[in-house]
């Protein structure tokens, strides 16, 4: 991990994450310059490097300023940046009523430098308007958390997310923000940057097993395939919930939607390392796609209680994680469902048995 590589001044933030296989290596590039974003890129070289122009990537325009070298390493390429947040609320008549959206292209950022942590593979990066903390930011602020893996494994905390060595964790946070209504709720607007001949499916995904995250069934997840040979190239994953604790528990669910993938063209801000990376094509020569994920609890309740809210969500690439039954819950089953059986299959045998004999005193009639 490496903070602003080439950079001394803590003023703004990039972080590079590199992790390098046996032939080949991944890059993801967080950052909060602009929008906060995140730019991952597979390359089929052990040695490819992450390039920064930081005169031009801290100007006006930023095309051209970060690259990956040797440019022919490059396998795949793709950006999810995370654009706004919206509070909401429902009137008397049903209607939402919206407030003044957070544009997180307008936020000011603390450097990560202090809560970077080489050892756990973490890094922070909190925020607040820039316009000033007063209003609803004055005693909060909004985070994203995060955290590499170096292999395979499941989180601890909730919402348990499984994970491989190809793949990293981001954790949405608002702690201490105010809301603005008696029963608002939150929608974070997720847009993403993919190439020619790439596409954005959603998919869900529904289990009986909720061993690692009680009470939730279902897993979302956000797939760039190729439209050639149907591959996935890379995948946003999430269960269908959020939490309203720092320590979180069942009861401490908030219910996450996910409202409609589209085409989201006018809706990406301008993000210095997504312009940086891809050039000014982005959003005629790459698609962009956007997603609303929002997280409300019943009448808003959680959230206006503890005034905390944390979402979870894994990025990497290639096939998401799945999870499978494990053998606890495979022996549960099996007694669940065995014993029955067998019970079945003894009963039937004894009334068999036992019909035999009965008849067995009777002649036979010619």
């Amino acid at each position: 991990m490496q903070y602003n590589p080439g950079w001394n001044n803590s003023s703004v933030n990039l972080l590079h994450v590199r992790a390098a296989g046996p032939a080949d290596t991944l890059h993801y590039v967080w950052s909060s310059i602009g929008a906060p974003a995140v730019l991952l890129v597979a390359t089929a070289s052990r040695s490819s490097t992450l390039r920064i122009n930081w005169t031009q990537l801290l100007s006006p325009a930023p095309a051209g300023a970060i690259w990956i070298d040797p440019p022919s390493s490059i396998v795949y390429s793709t950006a999810v940046v995370f654009t706004k947040v919206f509070e909401y609320s429902e009137a008397k008549t049903l209607e939402e009523l919206f407030y003044p959206t957070y544009d997180l292209s307008d936020f000011s950022w603390d450097s990560i430098n202090r809560t970077l942590n080489h050892t756990a593979l973490t890094a922070e990066f909190r925020g607040i308007p820039a316009a000033g903390p007063g209003g609803s930011f004055s005693n909060g602020s909004l985070a994203f958390r995060v955290t590499a893996y170096e292999a395979g494994g499941r989180d601890g905390p909730l919402p348990s997310l499984l994970h491989t060595a190809n793949s990293s964790k981001v954790e949405f946070v608002l702690a201490g923000v105010a809301p603005r209504g008696n029963s608002s709720r939150f929608a974070l607007e997720v847009a993403t940057v993919e190439e020619t001949g790439v596409v954005q499916k959603l998919r869900s995904a529904r289990s009986i097993d909720d061993e690692y995250t009680p009470t939730i069934f279902e897993t979302l997840s956000l797939e760039a395939e190729s439209q050639n040979d149907s591959s996935t190239l890379s995948f946003l994953q999430w269960k269908a919930t959020a939490y309203g604790s720092q320590t979180p528990r069942r009861e401490d669910s908030i219910r996450c939607r996910s409202h409609g993938l589209q085409a989201a063209n006018w809706t990406l801000p301008v993000s210095s390392i997504v312009r940086a990376y891809f050039g000014e094509g982005v959003g005629s020569t790459y698609t962009i796609s956007a997603i609303n994920i929002s997280f409300g609890g019943e009448e808003g309740k959680v959230y206006q209680e503890k005034r905390y809210l944390s979402w979870s969500a894994l990025l990497g690439f290639g096939q998401p994680p799945k999870d499978t039954f494990s053998p606890l819950v495979i022996s549960i089953m099996a007694v669940a469902l065995g014993t029955p059986m067998v019970m079945l299959l003894v009963g039937s045998c004894v009334v068999l048995f036992a019909q035999r004999k009965r008849y067995s005193e009777y002649e036979p009639i010619n």
